[in-house]
């Protein structure tokens, strides 16, 4: 579904290297800026899921998922351009979910081993969600089914340091 809803931060491109200040070999993981742009008509909210499918299979079928969540918002205003590095001062109205570390907020990159890939999704919806409380990523998706109009994606990668001795 391409609508031209488009996601793009000032930190990294689409498919290039995450910087280190947004993951966890960082003290402090903040999340990247993020800008949001072409958002459909009729829009009413936005819902914005970042998770890696590059988890080890091992992982995927002991836990029973298919991506490891990383950040999971819901009813971000339509009228919102972007989210601030930082994840701290979201847009008045933004929920958020559970990511994979049963807590909310953003969870940096983070891979186990090798390069993973992070997705950031964007979906315009037509409908503000009903209050769902700290969300997973599979109950937001069930409650958006029929009211997505349009989706965009920033897909970024990490590698964790190697550290010497």
């Amino acid at each position: 579904m391409n609508t031209g809803l488009t996601l793009t931060s000032s930190a990294f491109a689409d498919n290039a290297m995450i910087p280190a200040k947004y993951t966890c070999d960082t003290e402090e993981t903040v999340s990247p800026p993020l800008s949001i742009a072409g958002v459909p008509p009729g829009t009413k909210s936005l819902v914005l899921i970042m998770d890696d499918p590059d988890i080890p299979e091992m992982f995927k079928k002991s836990r029973g998922i298919d991506a490891f969540d990383h950040w999971v918002l819901y009813n971000i205003p339509a009228d919102a351009t972007g989210l601030a590095e930082g994840g701290k001062d979201l847009p008045a109205g933004t929920q958020e979910g559970l990511n994979d570390w049963k807590r909310t907020g953003y969870g940096g990159a983070c891979p186990p081993i090798g390069r993973h890939r992070y997705f950031h999704k964007v979906y315009a919806l037509d409908t503000v969600l009903p209050d769902l409380g700290a969300a997973t990523k599979a109950d937001l998706e069930k409650a958006m089914q029929g009211h997505v109009l349009g989706q965009g994606e920033l897909v970024g990668t990490y590698q964790k340091s190697v550290k010497a001795e």
